[in-house]
């Protein structure tokens, strides 16, 4: 049974109907965990009940506080009406003070005085019995009306139930923790399965060898023969383009090895090597001429970087740094949406190609960031220790597509090489 304390003391929170509904545990339940309507609507119709409750000993108590500053103020006034009375009258009652400056001698004023007095004494003595009722209702725990016959024995009832269902709850959580230590643990050895077979790749062999290990080979010069790249390129704004590369030309310029057109401009990007010419960049048809050679007939490791900030530019074969520069189409981004084309210079978007810039031999692992790779990221590429693919444009047999009677064929490049 559940009993509410009155009066409370100063700046006490008044007391809690449901001890289970004042407990922060209860407070924390999810709604889900009651799965009955009717608790819900008892639960309610209980606070509901409380701060009706509440309030009426909140009234109670400010009309007691009421009654006790009259029966101050009517006991004040009747002791003064008494010492103003002559000595025969004086403890028959009080006095008005508006009558001090009467007669006392006169017959009407003392009945006047008497009757007040009496009628005052009579409202004093009513005041004094109600004041112990009233005190005794405000301390009761409710209202007989307010409270039906059986309300404590429901909320006792429902705070059982609450009780049943926190304790559901705490099984049902400790279940689920067991079961997320078991699940948690077979992850865990999963992950040191994964561990152990990339120690044993990265121990195993030092040699690159990537999921499309292919290559385009086209075989004589001409018009016709070449791979295009069927993935859309983004806007950039930088951009590092690595490749492997095995000329054929006979030393008679080496051609180009890609080229990429957009609506408007043909030579938004193009690699080429023309006759005697030594081997350029062009950006949105600026030039700049790249110290490279691949004149031996061998495999080759090129990477072109560029930004739009000033335009710089950096060239690398094998690894190695070979020349750099600025203000190579500076401010312009690469237009997106164009036509990459392997092996072919476009004169227009797509076609119109040159048998003369043709290029002759062997393309591999071409690749496409949309940023300026570091020295030692090259380095990596170049030596087969720190294999990367584009994050643009990734070697990837399905992007390629080969016409003309150009040629696609499984190679590793870092194994092949080492054969030519």
């Amino acid at each position: 049974m559940i009993h509410l304390p009155w009066p409370p003391k100063p700046g006490a929170r008044a007391p809690c109907p449901l001890l289970s509904l004042c407990n922060p545990v209860s407070r924390q339940l999810p709604e889900w965990s009651f799965k009955n309507t009717n608790w819900r609507e008892e639960l309610l119709l209980l606070q509901s009940t409380a701060e009706q409750l509440r309030q009426t000993a909140l009234q109670q108590e400010a009309r007691i506080r009421a009654d006790q500053d009259t029966i101050r103020e009517l006991t004040g006034k009747l002791g003064r009406c008494e010492s103003g009375l002559p000595r025969g009258l004086q403890g028959a009652g009080p006095r008005r003070d508006t009558m001090a400056d009467g007669s006392w001698d006169s017959p009407a004023l003392i009945l006047e005085l008497e009757d007040a007095v009496r009628a005052l004494r009579d409202r004093i003595d009513r005041l004094e019995q109600e004041l112990p009722a009233r005190v005794n209702l405000s301390a009761a725990p409710a209202p007989v009306s307010a409270v039906p016959a059986g309300l404590h024995s429901k909320m006792d009832q429902l705070e059982g139930q609450l009780l049943a269902q926190v304790l559901a709850l705490e099984k049902e959580r400790a279940a689920l923790s067991h079961s997320g230590r078991r699940q948690r643990q077979e992850m865990e050895k999963e992950l040191d399965v994964l561990q152990g077979r990339v120690a044993e790749l990265e121990h195993g062999s030092s040699a690159y060898s990537p999921p499309d290990a292919f290559k385009i080979s086209i075989p004589i010069r001409n018009n016709y023969m070449y791979a295009r790249v069927r993935k859309a390129l983004p806007e950039l704004y930088a951009f590092t383009a690595c490749m492997w590369l095995r000329s054929r030309s006979s030393g008679t310029g080496q051609g180009t090895p890609f080229s990429y057109s957009v609506p408007g401009q043909a030579n938004e990007i193009v690699l080429l090597e023309a006759g005697h010419e030594p081997m350029e960049l062009l950006i949105n048809d600026k030039v700049a001429q790249l110290p490279l050679s691949l004149k031996d007939s061998g495999w080759h490791h090129i990477c072109i970087a560029w930004t739009t900030r000033d335009g710089l530019w950096s060239a690398y074969q094998d690894g190695e740094l070979q020349g750099s520069g600025e203000n190579l189409a500076a401010w312009h981004p690469i237009k997106p949406h164009g036509i990459l084309i392997l092996g072919q210079e476009q004169d227009t978007l797509g076609g119109r190609f040159d048998a003369t810039q043709a290029f002759v031999g062997d393309i591999t692992q071409f690749n496409l960031w949309d940023h300026a790779l570091t020295p030692a990221q090259v380095l990596g590429i170049a030596n087969c220790t720190a294999p990367l693919l584009g994050n643009v444009l990734p070697w990837e047999d399905k992007l390629v597509e080969v016409f003309g009677g150009a040629t696609k064929a499984a190679f590793d490049v870092c194994k092949g090489k080492a054969k030519a």
